[in-house]
């Protein structure tokens, strides 16, 4: 299989690294191009301007879950006009105690061409199809719901 990487740069701006008294924003480097600034959650402190790790996983399991479903499509023949997504995720307490994320929320939407037209049920069934094929949804495991709007 493939090996794929990012680069990570962080620098301190305060004179110490002290708690409380210090950035978490950092560079996240994709493919030697693609430059995103980082920092912690809001709520934890962070810039609400920048992403943070919570939205990056949210955006790399809807990603992967539209990729893997536009597969699964194209193979079936439905010509898919367009995917929209709105990925939530909660923050809390796992079993074990410790702050997780313990559930990603995906709202799909999918449009097909002029003319096509599939039953609720067939979309249900194929968004479910394309999550259990879905890279990243196999790494989380049960913690992804999908709600087809």
């Amino acid at each position: 299989m493939s090996d794929l990487s990012i680069e990570l740069h962080w620098q301190r701006a305060e004179p110490a690294l002290q708690t409380g008294k210090y950035s978490n924003a950092h560079t996240v480097q994709y493919n030697d191009s693609c430059d995103v600034q980082v920092d912690a959650a809001p709520d934890w402190g962070g810039d609400p301007g920048n992403t943070n790790p919570e939205q990056a996983l949210a955006s790399a399991l809807s990603s992967c879950q539209m990729m893997t479903f536009l597969a699964l499509a194209a193979k079936a023949g439905w010509p898919v006009a367009s995917y929209h997504d709105y990925a939530v995720v909660h923050l809390g307490r796992n079993a074990r105690g410790k702050m997780s994320v313990t559930r990603v929320d995906l709202h799909p939407v999918v449009r097909f061409d002029t003319g096509f037209a599939i039953d609720a049920t067939e979309l249900e069934q194929m968004q479910h199809r394309a999550h259990r094929y879905c890279f990243i949804a196999n790494t989380l495991a049960d913690s992804v719901e999908i709600n087809i709007l």
